[in-house]
């Protein structure tokens, strides 16, 4: 293994091992480590035809001390369970989605990123409908698996603000999937994006299907904005994606921070109620946002060019905790000794 961790971006580098379970016949079989790393499943499975699939993604992070932080893994297992019900798929028991990515991490620590590089090691749980299949069903057997892998710092040369567009398109819609985390909301995602990115914005943003007056998420992540009186709103909605992170940053805005923490209707034509903004979610914990670019006009928050200093601050504490460098809120770290 000859990795330069200072320059790791966010790809797909194999890694020794991974884990996979079998679900059949009504139950689960006792999962195992194995080296392989692709997946051999028949070509009738559901997961293929009709998107019966969810997945997770987490961070393993090296702390200063030599072990190891798992950030809010029980979260994580609640959500894909959530998914799971959504699309008629069996439930991960908790203890076992957690032995699981406990021992995906140890199995594979060499590859975990030195404190103090600004990477971590990336897991990525999946749930896949598999199996003789045609009809539009549930499938008659599941796979289980999680795998990993090391990633950089999101952020190359430091935190800094991007720009991004409202989209005519609807990420979800409805009282549809928008609230699970299943493939076919990225897959509908690519194009508006890739639109997005042609224009020079970071990714776009996406209004509520019933109304598009309501700002519901920003690419793939949530949205936040701090106000001119010191409130973090961040939107609520049954077709969001319930982000860890984002409920992270509302407990600490008025834990730590002393702001009011409000999740509400967040209107694009009141953008000028907020001093700063941002997308959040686990790849980059925190984007800022300099701008939204919304009929044609784009409408600068703090600053295009400089992050905000409450932005920054709710930055500096979630990752500070993330690896062990402040004290977390109870149950919000799950130590693995290195």
């Amino acid at each position: 293994m000859d990795l330069d961790w200072n320059n790791l971006g966010f790809s797909y580098i194999k890694t020794p091992f991974r884990y996979r379970a079998t679900w059949k016949n009504g139950s689960w079989e006792k999962g195992e480590l194995t080296e392989d790393n692709y997946l051999t499943i028949h070509e009738g499975s559901t997961a293929l035809h009709y998107g019966q699939q969810c997945f997770e993604g987490l961070k393993a992070y090296r702390r200063k001390d030599g072990r190891i932080n798992l950030f809010r893994p029980e979260q994580n297992s609640q959500r894909l369970n959530r998914s799971a019900r959504r699309l008629l798929m069996p439930m991960v028991p908790e203890e076992m989605f957690l032995e699981a990515v406990e021992a995906v991490v140890k199995a594979n620590q060499a590859y975990i990123p030195p404190y103090g590089t600004g990477g971590s090691l990336y897991l990525r749980p999946l749930l896949i409908g598999v199996g003789e299949n045609i009809g539009v069903h549930a499938a008659p057997e599941y796979l289980f698996t999680v795998f990993c892998t090391p990633v950089g710092a999101y952020f190359k040369g430091g935190l800094k603000p991007t720009n991004f567009i409202v989209s005519d398109y609807d990420r979800a819609a409805p009282k549809g999937t928008g609230a699970s985390k299943v493939g076919g909301n990225y897959a509908a995602s690519l194009l508006p994006g890739e639109e997005a990115k042609g224009m020079d914005y970071s990714d776009c943003i996406y209004l509520d299907p019933s109304t598009h007056s309501k700002i519901e998420e920003v690419g793939a992540a949530n949205f936040f904005g701090i106000t001119k009186d010191g409130m973090f709103i961040t939107p609520k909605s049954d077709s969001i994606l319930p982000s860890i992170t984002k409920y992270s940053l509302l407990q600490l805005a008025e834990e730590r921070l002393g702001l009011k923490a409000v999740e509400g209707d967040v209107y694009i034509d009141q953008l000028d109620q907020f001093t700063e903004a941002g997308a959040c979610g686990t790849a980059a914990v925190i984007s800022p946002i300099g701008g939204i670019f919304y009929q044609d006009q784009l409408h600068v928050f703090y600053s295009e060019k400089e992050v905000g200093p409450i932005t920054k601050q709710l930055y500096e504490e979630l990752v500070g905790i993330q690896y062990g460098d402040k004290v977390p809120p109870k149950n919000w770290i799950r130590i693995i000794e290195g």
